[in-house]
C-alpha cells in the first residue's frame, strides 16, 4: 500500500514533457532576448548621444560662422543678439564665449558674465588637460557629459574660435597673426529628448519580447501537444489496454512520420497476439476431443501463448515512450529478435516477427535520418566549374542499373564561370536528384542537363527528366522533411538536404513538374560573392 501511495504522488508530481519544453525554450528564448534588448537599447544610446554631440559640434560652427562678419566689423552688440536668438532654441540651455584668458565675454545666462574659468573647469580642459593649449581637439575631446543644476542631464560643447587671416588683417582687431586661437564657444545641450526617445524605445522592446515569448510559448506548446503528446498518449493509452488484455482496440494512425510507423507496428502487434489468442481459445475447446490429434499442435501453441506473454511484457516497456523514442524502438527490437531466434517459435508466425523488426529498424532509421539532417555542415567553398562537379558525379553513379535505360544528354554552357561551392555537397545535391529521376522512369527515359549563367548573377544547372512527373498537390511538400511518394524505399529526406545544403550556398532550388509528362529540376547559385568577378572556366570535356 506504501508503494502504491508513493507511486501516486509521484504520478501527480510528474512534469508534462510540453511544460518541460515550454518552460526551458522559454527561459533561452528569454536570456537571448534580453540581452539582445540590452544590445540595441546601448547600441541607440550611443548612437543618440553621437549624434547630440554632433549637432552641438554643428551649431557651434554655424554660430562662429554667422558672427564672423558682425565680429569683422566690430558690431559685438549683433553678434551677440544673434548668439542669444540661437539660445532660446529648444534643447539648448546656454551659450557662453570664453576669451584665451578664461573670462566669460558673453553668455545667455547673465549672471555668469564676467567670471574667470580656470583651466582645469569644464570648457578649458580639453585644451589644457597636459599644461599646454591644444590648437586642435577631436569632437569628442571637446564634449563633456554631465549633470546641471537642475540634476538634468546635459551635454556640453567647446568650440575653438581660430585667428584666421581675415580677423588678425582687420583694422578693428588687435590680435597678432601668431595667436592661433581668440576664445572658446561653449554651447550646453539638453539631453531631456534623448532620454525620452531610448525611453518610449525600451518599452516597445519590453513590449515586443514579451509578445514574442508568449506567441512562441503557445506555438510550442501547440504543436508539441499536436504532433507528439496526443500520439504518445493514444500509444500509452494501447499499451494499458494491452496489458489488461482488451485486444480489439486499436491506435488510429494519422500521420505519416515515425509516430506513425511506430503505431502501425503496435497495431501489427495488437493484431498478433489477438490472433494467438483466438486460436488458443478454440484450441482450448475442442482439447477434449484431439487430444490423439493436435498434441504437436498444442505444443505450438504453447509457445505461441509464451510469446504472446513475451510481447505483453514488451507492450507494458513502450509506457515510457513520453520522453524517447529510440528506448522503446530498442526494447522492441530486443524482443523481437529474441523471439525471432527461439527454436520453439511456430514458424507459421516468423513473418509476423520479421514485420515488427523491420518496422522497428525502419523508426530507427528514421531517427538516424532525422539527428543526420539537423547536422547542417558549414560549407568548404572554392572557386569551382559546375560542369566539372556534373561530369564527377555522372562519373560516380551513372553505371548504376537504374540508369542502364536512360540516356543522359549534356548542353554545357562552354565558358561558365567558376563559382564559390563546395564541391563535395553540390555532388551530393545532384546525386539526389539524378536518383529522384531515375526512380521515376523505371522503365527507362531520358535525363537532359543543362548550364547556363542568369542576369549575370546566378550559375545555373538545369534537370530535365521524362519520369511520372509529380502531382501538383505534391510538388509543395517535395522538399519537407520526411515527405516521400515512395512507399517502398526511401525516408524522403533527400531534397530536403539538397535544398538546405543550396541555401547553405547562398542560392535556391526550383521546379517545375507535371504528371506523366516529367519533371525540371533549376538550381541556381550566385556567380560570385560580394558582386566579385570570378575568372571563366573551361567546360569539361564531352
Amino acid at each position: 500500500m506504501i508503494e502504491t501511495m508513493m507511486s501516486s504522488e509521484a504520478t501527480h508530481l510528474r512534469i508534462s514533457l510540453i511544460s518541460k519544453l515550454t518552460i526551458g525554450t522559454s527561459i533561452i528564448l528569454l536570456v537571448f532576448m534580453v540581452f539582445f534588448a540590452y544590445i540595441n537599447i546601448e547600441t541607440l544610446k550611443t548612437m543618440l548621444m553621437e549624434a547630440a554631440i554632433s549637432d552641438a559640434d554643428k551649431l557651434s560652427e554655424t554660430i562662429i560662422k554667422s558672427t564672423h562678419y558682425e565680429m569683422l566689423e566690430d558690431n559685438r552688440k549683433r553678434a551677440y543678439e544673434m548668439i542669444q536668438e540661437v539660445g532660446t532654441l529648444q534643447g539648448v540651455n546656454y551659450i557662453r564665449m570664453i576669451n584665451k584668458s578664461g573670462n566669460i565675454t558673453f553668455s545667455t545666462e547673465k549672471d555668469e558674465i564676467g567670471r574667470y574659468l580656470d583651466k582645469t573647469e569644464a570648457g578649458c580642459n580639453m585644451c589644457h588637460a597636459s599644461g599646454e593649449p591644444k590648437v586642435q581637439a577631436s569632437t569628442m575631446n571637446r564634449s563633456r557629459i554631465f549633470y546641471d543644476k537642475k540634476g538634468k542631464q546635459v551635454v556640453g560643447m567647446a568650440k575653438a574660435i581660430y585667428n584666421e587671416k581675415s580677423c588678425y588683417t582687420s583694422s578693428c582687431h588687435f590680435h597678432p597673426s601668431k595667436q592661433r586661437i581668440l576664445g572658446v564657444l561653449d554651447i550646453i545641450v539638453s539631453l531631456e529628448n534623448m532620454h525620452t526617445l531610448i525611453g518610449h524605445y525600451r518599452n516597445k522592446i519590453i513590449f515586443l519580447t514579451v509578445f514574442l515569448l508568449l506567441s512562441i510559448s503557445l506555438a510550442i506548446t501547440f504543436f508539441t501537444h499536436r504532433l507528439v503528446n496526443r500520439p504518445v498518449k493514444s500509444l500509452l493509452t494501447q499499451t494499458k489496454r494491452i496489458a489488461r488484455g482488451d485486444l480489439d482496440a486499436l491506435v488510429q494512425n494519422v500521420s505519416y512520420d515515425e509516430m506513425g510507423e511506430l503505431s502501425e507496428a503496435f497495431n501489427q502487434m495488437t493484431a498478433s497476439l489477438k490472433s494467438a489468442r483466438i486460436e488458443l481459445e478454440e484450441w482450448g475447446k475442442n482439447l477434449e476431443a484431439k487430444v490423439a490429434e493436435r498434441t504437436l499442435a498444442i505444443k505450438q501453441m504453447q509457445a505461441q501463448l509464451i510469446r504472446s506473454e513475451k510481447l505483453v511484457s514488451l507492450g507494458r516497456l513502450v509506457a515510457g515512450i513520453t520522453h524517447e523514442i529510440n528506448n522503446p524502438l530498442t526494447g522492441i527490437l530486443m524482443f523481437a529478435n529474441l523471439a525471432s531466434d527461439n527454436p520453439k517459435l511456430d514458424p507459421s508466425l516468423r513473418g509476423d516477427v520479421d514485420v515488427i523488426i523491420n518496422e522497428a529498424q525502419r523508426c530507427a532509421k528514421i531517427v538516424k535520418g532525422l539527428l543526420d539532417f539537423s547536422r547542417e555542415s558549414i560549407p568548404q567553398k572554392k572557386p569551382t566549374s559546375l560542369n566539372k562537379v556534373m561530369e564527377a558525379t555522372l562519373s560516380l553513379i551513372g553505371r548504376q542499373s537504374s540508369f542502364h535505360n536512360i540516356n543522359i544528354t549534356r548542353d554545357y554552357q562552354p565558358d561558365l564561370p567558376l563559382i564559390p561551392i563546395d564541391g563535395n555537397q553540390m555532388e551530393q545535391v545532384f546525386i539526389n536528384m539524378l536518383l529522384n529521376a531515375s526512380q521515376s522512369m523505371p522503365g527507362g527515359g531520358s535525363i537532359h542537363i543543362k548550364t547556363y549563367t542568369e542576369n549575370g548573377e546566378y550559375a545555373c544547372l538545369k534537370i530535365t527528366d521524362t519520369g511520372a512527373g509529380i502531382s501538383e498537390e505534391n510538388l509543395e511538400k517535395i522538399f519537407d522533411p520526411f515527405f516521400t511518394t515512395k512507399s517502398d524505399k526511401g525516408i524522403g529526406l533527400g531534397l530536403s538536404v539538397s535544398y538546405g545544403i543550396v541555401e547553405r550556398h547562398g542560392g535556391k532550388i526550383e521546379v517545375q513538374s507535371k504528371v506523366n509528362e516529367g519533371t525540371t529540376f533549376t538550381v541556381k547559385l550566385p556567380l560570385s560573392p560580394q558582386g566579385r568577378e570570378i575568372p571563366a572556366a573551361s567546360s569539361p570535356s564531352g
